[in-house]
């Protein structure tokens, strides 16, 4: 199948050669076909499938076959909303990439800049508007964006959305919009919440799902290095180095371990930066543009930008800490083995993280393999596994304490 064959515009095929695709991923396939026959659309697909490109090329056909003004100001047509800044800013950059050929205007607001610039990018006339929640609801309050018109709705990621609180945002955004629509939502997982969700927006929606729910790339190899908490860092800059790694995602729990980590691989002279949420908006896009070009080889992140980061060739994902939810392992190393290419997912646990690794493994309903490196920093595997023995016994014994308390005060 080629993207000829699904019946997309000249001028969209022309943009999607240009930028080497000539067959579509099995989202694509199954999503474009739907949304020309403007039907609401459930989709489930991880990162890397290739859904941004199954919305944005429909959503541009469907807004031209409605025809644009020419001499009046331009209404938003069509929104696009994302859970995170570094989301948004890659949609935009697909919609105006794949939108290159078509005489549609497209803009992108989130917050940690000045507002400004977006609202004389508004007062242009806007056709399709890729938004995080919080800055549209300033654009609203302030009376700069006009929703009324509105054809097309995108809700991207929209289980990330609800796991940051977004959801009182989203209902706001809703009450603005017409309610005669077309509506696309997109979900890593279909949680209760996100059903639920979908129930409220939706119309008899069709179906898209390519992958099983929580389940991590076949493409990315899995591994698991035992290790002390104290020499992770240590072990970082090892295989980093010892293997010349580029383009390595890392990810850690906090923000001040992040800066630490990427302070560290600086130390051992490896080229890193660090991004999360304390960073300036433009601190961020630096680090971002660096990692993209090659000047940074390892970018170190908290959880914001497990779905924010979408980069072809980044080789590597470290889970330098595994994270708080097993869900988020599933996004993270969905940073890698994207496009077709093969992936690496190396996990750094030290023995108080084995109740995580546990509840990773079986969220993706599989053991990842455990590796002991044979140099001085790493941890036997078998520590891993008496650690994981004594902790079951340590709660069995905390679980039978208050029995026998109670028996002993009822013989008193």
């Amino acid at each position: 199948m080629s993207f000829n064959t699904l019946g997309l515009r000249t001028e969209l095929v022309r943009a999607v050669s240009e930028q080497g695709y000539s067959e579509p991923t099995p989202i694509q396939s199954q999503a474009i076909p739907l949304v020309l026959e403007k039907r609401d659309i459930m989709g489930g697909a991880q990162t890397g499938t290739g859904k941004t490109a199954g919305f944005t090329l429909p959503l541009l056909q469907r807004l031209m076959e409605a025809g644009t003004p020419e001499n009046r100001a331009r209404k938003v047509r069509a929104l696009v909303l994302t859970p995170t800044r570094e989301l948004a800013a890659q949609v935009a950059e697909s919609v105006e990439t794949y939108g290159r050929y078509l005489p549609l205007r497209s803009a992108v607001m989130y917050g940690g800049v000045s507002i400004n610039p977006q609202i004389k990018h508004l007062r242009k006339g806007v056709d399709v508007l890729v938004a995080t929640p919080g800055r549209l609801l300033d654009h609203v309050s302030q009376k700069t964006v006009d929703l009324s018109q509105l054809e097309i709705l995108v809700l991207d990621e929209a289980d990330r959305m609800l796991d940051m609180g977004f959801i009182r945002d989203i209902r706001k955004v809703l009450a603005l919009l017409p309610k005669q629509k077309q509506t696309l939502l997109f979900s890593a997982t279909f949680s209760k919440e996100i059903k639920r969700l979908a129930n409220e927006l939706l119309h008899s929606p069709a179906l898209v799902e390519v992958a099983r729910e929580n389940t991590a790339s076949e493409r990315v190899a899995q591994l698991v290095h035992p290790v002390d908490k104290s020499r992770k860092r240590e072990l970082l800059s090892y295989l980093v180095g010892s293997n010349n790694w580029k383009q390595v995602l890392v990810f850690t729990r906090t923000k001040h371990g992040a800066d630490k980590v990427a302070r560290k691989l600086r130390n051992a002279g490896i080229n890193a930066e660090a991004i999360h949420g304390n960073k300036s908006q433009n601190a961020r896009n630096r680090a971002l543009d660096g990692f993209k070009n090659g000047d940074t080889w390892v970018l170190v992140a908290t959880d914001i930008a497990a779905r924010g980061i979408d980069i072809d060739g980044v080789t590597h994902v470290v889970n330098f800490e595994l994270p708080h939810e097993p869900e988020s392992y599933v996004h993270r190393i969905g940073r890698t083995g994207r496009a077709g290419a093969a992936g690496s997912a190396w996990s750094l646990v030290d023995p108080s993280e084995v109740k995580r690794l546990r509840a990773v493994e079986r969220l993706i309903r599989m053991p990842i393999t455990q590796e002991d490196l044979d140099i001085e920093v790493t941890v036997p595997v078998e520590r891993i596994v008496r650690h994981t023995q004594k902790s079951n016994q340590d709660q069995g014994q905390k679980r039978r304490r208050p029995r026998r308390r109670r028996a002993s005060r009822a013989a008193a």
